[in-house]
């Protein structure tokens, strides 16, 4: 046996993924707080103990024993089950649309006077479904390049918490999902930290002085993503005149820059099967003949390779003007939104393209078959009514998951307050942002459910 002496405040640790901290000393009992991966139970010993003799005993028994097996008193052993979810869980309210009936659990618990959900290329949840992050805003300060912090629910222990050293430039947060930690840009430097209140924040990476020197930058990152080989972070960062791509290594050594633009070039989002292949946006673009800037440039869509140049994916201009796309599950095709066709996906190597979902969204998300979507519609034009809404490719049906959406309490752009809908979760959920209480909220709508609105 180790026997150690620890003082009140001071830890132990077990491996690399158990600590064990002296929370408090009151006489001859002392107080333990344990930090450890959600797969390791942990019981007093009596109850270990209890739960050790009562599975032995389930290993003796008959068939003809079964009818007493709910006696009073019974200690039963606590496993994932036992966790909550949106549709159970204190945390969350129910809320259901008055037309379609789709009904939706709504964040309840407030940390912050506006919580919304993340930008929709960045999913919320821990691979376990036990965090759920949000952002955080405090009105009326901040606005969405700058200000907003995250918060992060906690499904095991039945809490909100709200971390406000997390303040984050553009919508730069992401979560790793198999660490539950999230990741997030202040200026040019980029943060992590993990969900529980004992754990802090670290830096990551930070873009080159010689870069920043003499030049104020919002965020390293209009939205994080993380390579295929979890060994880098996407960078997009303005930093005066210019702009740049490249790759933040997670170890800390020197941010790689892929290349420089002269024209708008950002919201970069790692392909998720090919490490070395990233999707840019441009932005925007000036028109040679009037000196104008607009905000639906010709070629929207590029694709830049670590040592070459970035290309556009369609090898033509297209008068129609696209926007907020992502990578398919699978790496081979790019999503997007056309504001004239409606939702749709194009192959990274041929070009050829196709109208998935007709009609407008402005902002739409797919699961990992590409066969279901999720759509806000009317968000632009929001004093006249927007709606977010589920679309099943296979049976060519759509349900509202909300019909009339209220305009938010706040003007919409001073936090990008749209719904930004996403498949989580192994798409077992759709998480959004949502009005329909008067207020900013975080909402959460089963799958399932829809599957069956739209079969």
């Amino acid at each position: 046996m180790l026997v150690l002496t620890r003082a009140r405040g001071e830890s132990v640790m077990i491996g690399d993924d158990v600590e064990i901290i002296v929370v408090d000393i009151r006489g001859d009992r002392a107080r333990l707080g344990v930090v450890a991966p959600t797969h390791i139970p942990i019981h007093r010993k009596e109850v270990y103990e209890a739960i050790r003799r009562e599975n032995m005993e389930s290993a003796r028994m008959q068939p003809s024993d079964l009818d007493g097996a709910s006696a009073p008193g019974a200690v039963r052993t606590p496993g994932p089950a036992a966790r909550s979810t949106p549709q159970n869980s204190p945390l969350f309210r129910s809320w259901k649309d008055p037309v379609s009936g789709v009904e939706s659990f709504i964040l309840a618990e407030r940390v912050a006077p506006v919580q919304q959900s993340f930008y929709f290329t960045n999913p919320p949840f821990s691979a376990d479904g036990r965090f759920l992050w949000l952002y955080c805003a405090f009105p009326p300060g901040g606005n969405s390049l700058w200000g907003r912090s995250l918060g992060v629910v906690d499904f095991e222990d039945g809490t909100v918490r709200h971390f406000p050293e997390t303040q984050f430039g553009a919508a730069s947060p992401m979560v790793d999902a198999g660490t539950g930690e999230v990741y997030w840009c202040s200026g040019p430097r980029i943060y992590r930290r993990g969900p529980r209140p004992v754990q802090q924040a670290v830096l990551v990476n930070r873009l080159p002085d010689n870069l920043v020197r003499q030049h104020r930058v919002i965020s390293a990152a209009t939205h994080l993503t993380m390579s295929a080989d979890r060994r880098h972070l996407s960078v997009d960062a303005k930093i005066g005149p210019r702009w740049y791509a490249g790759a933040a290594p997670l170890n800390g050594s020197e941010v790689e820059i892929w290349q420089e633009f002269e024209v708008c070039h950002n919201h970069a989002q790692f392909n998720p099967t090919d490490a070395d292949l990233m999707l840019l946006a441009r932005d925007w673009w000036v028109d040679e003949a009037t000196g104008m800037k607009t905000a639906h440039p010709r070629q929207r869509l590029w694709t830049l390779r670590r040592g070459g140049r970035a290309a556009p994916v369609f090898p033509q201009e297209d008068p129609n003007p696209r926007a907020h796309e992502w990578w398919s599950a699978d790496g081979r095709h790019i999503w997007y939104v056309d504001y004239v066709n409606g939702t749709e996906c194009v192959a990274a190597d041929t070009a050829q393209r196709r109208t998935v979902w007709p009609g407008g969204t402005c902002h739409s998300h797919c699961d990992a078959s590409g066969s279901l979507l999720v759509g806000d519609i009317g968000t632009y034009q929001w004093a006249s009514g927007c709606r977010v809404s589920f679309y099943n490719a296979r049976t060519g049906r759509e349900v509202n998951i909300v019909t009339n959406m209220p305009p938010p309490p706040w003007p919409r752009e001073t936090y990008h307050i749209d719904p930004h809908p996403q498949f989580c979760l192994n798409d077992r959920y759709i998480v959004y942002t949502t009005t329909v209480l008067g207020t900013v909220d975080v909402a959460v709508v089963p799958v399932e459910q829809l599957l069956e609105a739209t079969a």
